[in-house]
């Protein structure tokens, strides 16, 4: 009974269904419903190996993304007026005429589970496992083009330093019903800036491009806030940085 249970709670952690486990881990999907259902009992050694499997995998995957996060190509500066700006240096969606919103869902997925502070207000906001779907895909990203695609999309590089950077910060309470427990306690808004690279025809960088944008917080019914989405981007009309 114990081998069964651990197979269940296995698959369970997993978040996978039992068809899905069962073609993850190339077992038949009906020893694994006969496990589980306990009319067939795995072998001790089964769950054990499964589960250092397992293990194994999310250790792999979190370490390419903790790679991916420290290659990030991003400094601060502070403008002539006294104020912060996000330098992205590396334009990694600039050769690509359509932006595959998939992709960036999955840059985004590096983010999950951590902890960033707002330094104007000490505030401390989370990234949860909402913020790659929604970034990627809500209807503000739907109706984006061209260049302001690419902006966004290469936006996802500077994340924690436009967080940090954020300032202006407003409240207004939740009034939808759909996000009456992902933002039970309202909405925060937040200005912040970046800067992106241009390029010239030789690949080289030949000035910047300064954007605002609005970061947008939902406060769960957990007590704690979440990055839910970046919004109202806008390029700056001031001369672009060179």
């Amino acid at each position: 009974m114990e081998l069964n249970e651990a197979i269940r709670n296995l698959r369970i952690e997993t978040g996978m269904n039992r068809k899905v486990f069962a073609e993850h881990f190339g077992i038949p999907l009906r020893t694994v419903e006969d496990w589980e259902a306990n009319r067939r009992t795995p072998p001790e050694y089964i769950p054990r190996l499964l589960c250092y499997q397992w293990k194994y995998e999310q250790i792999t995957k979190k370490s390419a993304l903790y790679k991916n996060h420290q290659d990030r190509n991003i400094n601060i500066i502070i403008d002539p007026e006294g104020n912060k700006i996000v330098m992205i240096h590396d334009s990694i969606f600039r050769n690509k005429q359509n932006i595959n919103w998939s992709d960036v869902e999955k840059y985004l997925e590096q983010y999950i589970g951590e902890l960033y502070t707002i330094a104007e207000d000490g505030e401390k906001i989370y990234i949860g496992k909402d913020l790659p779907d929604e970034y990627a895909h809500s209807d503000y990203s739907a109706k984006l083009k061209g260049a302001l695609a690419k902006t966004k999309a290469n936006a996802v590089q500077a994340i924690p330093e436009m967080i940090e950077i954020s300032t202006n910060g407003s409240y207004s309470v939740n009034t939808e019903s759909k996000h009456r427990l992902d933002a039970k306690y309202g909405w925060y808004r937040y200005d912040s800036r970046f800067a992106i690279a241009v390029y010239d025809n030789a690949g080289e960088i030949e000035r910047y491009n300064v954007f605002k944008a609005r970061m947008i917080i939902r406060y769960d019914a957990d007590g704690k806030k979440y990055l839910y989405d970046v919004i109202n981007i806008k390029k700056e009309p001031s001369t672009p940085l060179g």
